[in-house]
C-alpha cells in the first residue's frame, strides 16, 4: 500500500511526488513509461526555463535535473519503463512494467500528471498528397536533440504554438532554411517573447491568417500551398502562394492525455479537454488529483511545477485523512471573452488567504479589466495592458469575499477597463 502514487515523472509528477513527501506521506511511487525520469523537458535544451521558480534562466534538462537531484536524496520510489494501463476507483493502478510484468498497486491517493500530446495532420485534416517529411514539432525536436538528426533543409511552419517557434530558431542554428511560420489566427498563439527571440531575430515571417491548403510531393514533400483565411478562417481563393520545401512542420495545438482519466469516469471540462479540479487539484473522482497539462496545457513550466505542488500536498493530506475533503463548494465560470477557468470548483474551507484562479482569454486583448462577478455585484477587478490566448492569465481571489458569493457561483470575464477620470 503506498501513500501517493504519481503517474508520470515528468516536470508536474517530479514536482508533485517531493511535495507531497515533504507534507507527510511516507510511501510515494512515481511510474514513468519511458526509461528516464524529466518527460518533455529532456527534448527542450533551449533556455528560458526556470525564471519565476528558480529565479534564473535554465535549459529544460537543467530544470528537470534540480528536482531529480532532490528526489535523490529521498527515499520515493521511481518505477521507469512503467506503462499505467488503467485505474480504479478505489485507487487499485494497473500497471505493465518491462523489469516486472503486470503489477496492481494500491494507493491511498493518486496524482495525475501524464502531460499532453500533440495534433497531427490526420487531426486538421490538411489537403493533399501524403509524402514522408510532415512532422509535429515536439517530433521534430526529439530527432533533432535527442537522436541527432536534421529532419529537413527547406522547413515550412504551420502554426505559432512556442514548440513551433522555438523549432523555427533550431532549425535554423542547424542549417536549415525556415521559409516561414503560418498561422490560421490573425494573432500568435505562442509567448510574445518567442515571437521576438525565434522568428524576429532570425528574419522569418510570419504569416498570420493564413493556412496551408496543400501538401505536394511524392516520396517527400515538395511543395505546400498557403492562402489567405477570411474572418470565418477560410481560405480565400486567388491568394495562394507556393513554397517549395521538404519538410513541414506542424504546431497546431495540444490534447491534454486523459485516456486514462476518461477511463476512470473522470469528470472531463469539454473546454481544456481535462479533468475538472477543485482548489487543492482534486478531480471528481475522491482521492485521485490531477496537475500540469493533463488538466489544461500551460504556458511556462514554473506554473505546472506550482500547480503540482498544490496538488502533491491535496494528495498527502488526503492520504492521511480522506474524510476531510467535503463541505461547502462554489462554482467558478467562464464569462465573457474567457475561455476557461481553472479551477472550476472551490471549497472555502479548504482555502488559506486566497485561491488562485487561471485562465485564457479568447482573443488579443489591450487595456481590459478582468471583473470577477456573483449574482450581479463586482467583487473584484484587475487591470490588465494586454492580454493574449498563447499566455496564460493568473488573478488571486482572497477568501474574505467568499462571503458575497451568491447562488455558490462566481464569473470570471474580461471587459473594457472604465477610462479614468482626470482630475
Amino acid at each position: 500500500m503506498y501513500d501517493v502514487i504519481v503517474v508520470g515523472g515528468g516536470p508536474a509528477g517530479l514536482a508533485a511526488a517531493l511535495e507531497a513527501r515533504k507534507n507527510g506521506a511516507e510511501k510515494v511511487l512515481i511510474l514513468e513509461r519511458n526509461n528516464e525520469l524529466g518527460g518533455i523537458l529532456n527534448q527542450c535544451i533551449h533556455n528560458g526555463f526556470g525564471l519565476h521558480y528558480f529565479k534564473e534562466e535554465l535549459t529544460g534538462p537543467e530544470y528537470a535535473g534540480r528536482f531529480i537531484e532532490e528526489l535523490s536524496h529521498t527515499d520515493i520510489e521511481v518505477m521507469d519503463g512503467a506503462m499505467v494501463l488503467d485505474i480504479s476507483p478505489d485507487r487499485t493502478v494497473h500497471a505493465m512494467s518491462k523489469k516486472r510484468g503486470y503489477l496492481q498497486l494500491q494507493a491511498k491517493a493518486i496524482v495525475l500528471t501524464m502531460g499532453c500530446r500533440e495534433r497531427t495532420r490526420g487531426a486538421i485534416a490538411i489537403p493533399g498528397t501524403r509524402p514522408a517529411g510532415v512532422f509535429t514539432a515536439g517530433a521534430a525536436q526529439l530527432y533533432m536533440n535527442i537522436e541527432g538528426y536534421l529532419v529537413g533543409k527547406r522547413v515550412l511552419i504551420l502554426g505559432s504554438g512556442d514548440i513551433g517557434l522555438i523549432m523555427a530558431r533550431r532549425m535554423t542554428l542547424e542549417g536549415a532554411k525556415v521559409l516561414g511560420c503560418v498561422e490560421l489566427m490573425p494573432y500568435s498563439n505562442g509567448l510574445n517573447r518567442n515571437i521576438v527571440q525565434c522568428l524576429n531575430d532570425y528574419d522569418i515571417p510570419l504569416y498570420l491568417s493564413h493556412t496551408i491548403t496543400e501538401i505536394r510531393g511524392d516520396k517527400r514533400v515538395e511543395q505546400a500551398v498557403v492562402s489567405r483565411v477570411d474572418e470565418n478562417r477560410r481560405p480565400i481563393p486567388g491568394t495562394e502562394i507556393v513554397f517549395d520545401c521538404d519538410t513541414i512542420l506542424l504546431s497546431v495545438g495540444l490534447i491534454p492525455e486523459n485516456e486514462l482519466s476518461r477511463q476512470a469516469g473522470i469528470e472531463i471540462d469539454r473546454r481544456t479537454n481535462g479533468p475538472i479540479v477543485w482548489e487543492n487539484m482534486e478531480t471528481s473522482l475522491s482521492g485521485v488529483f490531477a496537475s500540469g497539462n493533463v488538466v489544461h496545457v500551460h504556458d511556462l513550466v514554473d506554473f505546472v511545477t506550482a500547480e503540482s505542488q498544490r496538488a502533491g500536498r491535496g494528495a498527502a493530506e488526503f492520504a492521511k485523512n480522506p474524510d476531510a475533503g467535503s463541505g461547502e463548494s462554489f462554482r467558478i465560470e467562464n464569462g465573457e471573452a474567457v475561455n476557461y477557468t481553472v479551477p472550476q470548483h472551490v471549497r472555502p474551507d479548504h482555502v488559506g488567504k486566497f485561491v488562485e484562479i487561471f485562465f485564457r482569454t479568447n482573443n488579443v486583448y489591450r487595456d481590459r479589466e478582468i471583473r470577477i462577478t456573483s449574482g450581479g455585484e463586482v467583487l473584484a477587478s484587475f487591470r490588465r495592458e494586454h492580454m493574449a490566448p498563447g499566455e496564460m492569465e493568473k488573478i488571486v481571489f482572497p477568501k474574505a469575499l467568499f462571503s458575497k458569493i451568491q447562488d455558490h457561483t462566481i464569473t470570471v470575464s474580461v471587459v473594457e477597463a472604465e477610462k479614468k477620470v482626470q482630475p
